[in-house]
C-alpha cells in the first residue's frame, strides 16, 4: 500500500489534483469556525432537547454542514442538493425540461444554470427559517449588551430586520461558495466535488464522537446495561461496524448482469457482430436517496407536532405530544415501521425515475443488440422492468436494515446518536459510495500509465 501511495504522488498531474482537492476541502472546513455576526456559535444542544435538535443532528449528516452551529456555512450544501433533486424529478414529468435534457451538453449547462438560481432561492428561504429557530432558541445571547440594545426589539426575542437580512445573505453566500468549491474540485481536482464535501462533513464529526465514546467508556466488564459503555459494548460496536461496512460494500458493488448479444451481419465474405456482453444493473439503483427522503419526511411531522404541543394546552397538547412521541427517532416501533415503508416506497419511486426500461430497450434495439430469449422492443422492456423490480426489492430491504441499525444501537446499547449514526444510514452509505468513486478515479490515472489500481494485488 505504501508503494502504491508513493506511485500516486510520483505522478505530477495526479499529485497536483489530490493536493488541490485537499486544499479546497481545508478551506471548506475553515468556514465552520466563522460564526454569524452577533450570534453565539454554541451548539444547538443548549437550545434543549426535542424534535428540532434531532432534525438538525440527522440532516447535518448529508448537508455537508453542522446545522447545530450558526456559522457562515450553516446551511451547508443541502439547498443545492435539494435544487438538483427537484430538477431531476421535474425532468421526468415536465416535457420542456425533458427535451432540454436530450440536447446534450448545451441542455446540461442550461439545467445547471437553472439549478443555481433555484439554489439561491432555497438558501434565502431556508436561511430565514433556520435563523428564526436560532432566535427562538435564544442562541443570540453571545452578543454584547450594546449590540443587543441596538438590534433587539422591545420584545427581546426578535432581531431587527436589517440584521436578519444580513445574516441570511451571508449564509446564502456561504452555500454558493461551497457550490463553487465543488465545481472547482470537479474541474481541477479529483472526485465528485459535492460528494466529497458531504463526505468531509461526515468524517469531520468522527473524531469528536470517538473522543466522547472513549471518555465515557469504562475499561472493565460492566454488562450490557443501557447508558454504560464497557468492554462488552465496545466489542459489539466493533463487530457491528465491520459487518455493516462489509454489507454496504457488498450491496454498493453488487450487480445483476443480464446477458446481451449483438446481431450478426455479413459485409462481403466476412461476418461481424454476434459478440456476447452483459448489461449491468446495480442492486441498489436508488443509492442513498430513499433514506434521505424517508428520514426527512418522518422528522418534519415530529418537529411540527412537538412545536404545536409546546404552544397549546389541554387535550390538543396531549394529542400532539403523543404524535411527537410516536414519531420520535428512538426505539419507537411506529417510527421504525413507517421508516421502512417509506424507504421501500422511495426506492421504487426513485428507481423508476432514473431507470427507464423502455428507453434501455429502445437503445439496445437501435444498436442491434438483444437479450437472448426476448424479442427487441416491448418484450425486452417488460423483462427489464420485472428484473429491476426484483433487485429493487432486495436493495430496499438492505437499505431498511442499514437505516435502522443506528436506531437499534442507540436504543438497545444506550450509545449516543453521534456514535450510532456512523453504523448505518445516510452517513455510512455516502462515505462508502464516495470512497469507491474516488478510488475509481485514481485508478483511471494509474491504469493510463500502466500501473496497477489501488484494489489490485
Amino acid at each position: 500500500m505504501w508503494e502504491k501511495l508513493r506511485i500516486i504522488f510520483s505522478i505530477p498531474e495526479l499529485r497536483q489534483k489530490i493536493l488541490l482537492t485537499l486544499a479546497l476541502l481545508a478551506i471548506y472546513r475553515i468556514g465552520f469556525h466563522i460564526p454569524l455576526p452577533i450570534v453565539n456559535s454554541s451548539p444547538v444542544d443548549s437550545a434543549g432537547e426535542g424534535g428540532a435538535a434531532a432534525f438538525f443532528e440527522k440532516v447535518s449528516l448529508f448537508a455537508a454542514s453542522d446545522l447545530r452551529q450558526a456559522t457562515i456555512f450553516g446551511l451547508g450544501i443541502m439547498p443545492y442538493i435539494s435544487a438538483s433533486i427537484i430538477f431531476q424529478l421535474l425532468g421526468s414529468v415536465w416535457k420542456p425540461l425533458e427535451q432540454l435534457k436530450k440536447e446534450g451538453e448545451t441542455g446540461r449547462k442550461k439545467i445547471n444554470e437553472y439549478t443555481r438560481y433555484l439554489t439561491v432561492f432555497l438558501c434565502l428561504l431556508q436561511g430565514y427559517f433556520y435563523l428564526k429557530f436560532w432566535l427562538m432558541a435564544g442562541l443570540a445571547e453571545g452578543a454584547s449588551t450594546r449590540i443587543k440594545d441596538e438590534f433587539l426589539s422591545a420584545g427581546g426575542t426578535s432581531v431587527a430586520l436589517g440584521w436578519q437580512i444580513t445574516a441570511v445573505l451571508i449564509m446564502t453566500a456561504g452555500t454558493v461558495f461551497l457550490m463553487w468549491l465543488g465545481e472547482q474540485i470537479d474541474e481541477y481536482g479529483i472526485g465528485n466535488g459535492i460528494s466529497l464535501l458531504i463526505m468531509a462533513g461526515i468524517l469531520a464529526q468522527m473524531p469528536q464522537a470517538l473522543f466522547d465514546l472513549i471518555r465515557n467508556m469504562k475499561p472493565e466488564l460492566v454488562g450490557l446495561d443501557k447508558g454504560t459503555v464497557g468492554v462488552e459494548t465496545l466489542i459489539i460496536l466493533v463487530v457491528l461496524f465491520v459487518a455493516v461496512v462489509f454489507g454496504v460494500v457488498f450491496i454498493t458493488l453488487g450487480q445483476r448482469r443480464i446477458p446481451t448479444q449483438s446481431a450478426r451481419f455479413l459485409r462481403g465474405r466476412r461476418a461481424f457482430g454476434g459478440t456476447k456482453q452483459y448489461l449491468p444493473l446495480r442492486i441498489n439503483q436508488a443509492g442513498v436517496m430513499p433514506i434521505i427522503f424517508a428520514s426527512t419526511i418522518l422528522i418534519i411531522p415530529g418537529v411540527l407536532a412537538d412545536w404545536i404541543a409546546q404552544i397549546s394546552s389541554g387535550g390538543v397538547q396531549r394529542f400532539f405530544a403523543g404524535i411527537a412521541n410516536a414519531l420520535n427517532s428512538g426505539a419507537s416501533f411506529s417510527y421504525n415501521l413507517l421508516y421502512v415503508l417509506l424507504i421501500f416506497f422511495f426506492s421504487f419511486m426513485w428507481t423508476g425515475i432514473i431507470f427507464n426500461p423502455k428507453e434501455i430497450a429502445d437503445n439496445l434495439k437501435e444498436h442491434g443488440t438483444f437479450i437472448p430469449g426476448y424479442r427487441p422492443g416491448r418484450r425486452t422492456a417488460d423483462y427489464l422492468e420485472k428484473v429491476v423490480g426484483r433487485i429493487t426489492f432486495v436493495g430496499a430491504a438492505f437499505l431498511s436494515l442499514v437505516a435502522i441499525v443506528p436506531t437499534f444501537i442507540y436504543s438497545a446499547l444506550g450509545v449516543p446518536y453521534s456514535i450510532a449514526g456512523f453504523y448505518g444510514g445516510t452517513g455510512l452509505l455516502i462515505a462508502v459510495s464516495v470512497a469507491f468513486d474516488l478510488i475509481q478515479k485514481i485508478d483511471s490515472h494509474l491504469v493510463m500509465r500502466n500501473y496497477r489500481g489501488l484494489l489490485e494485488n
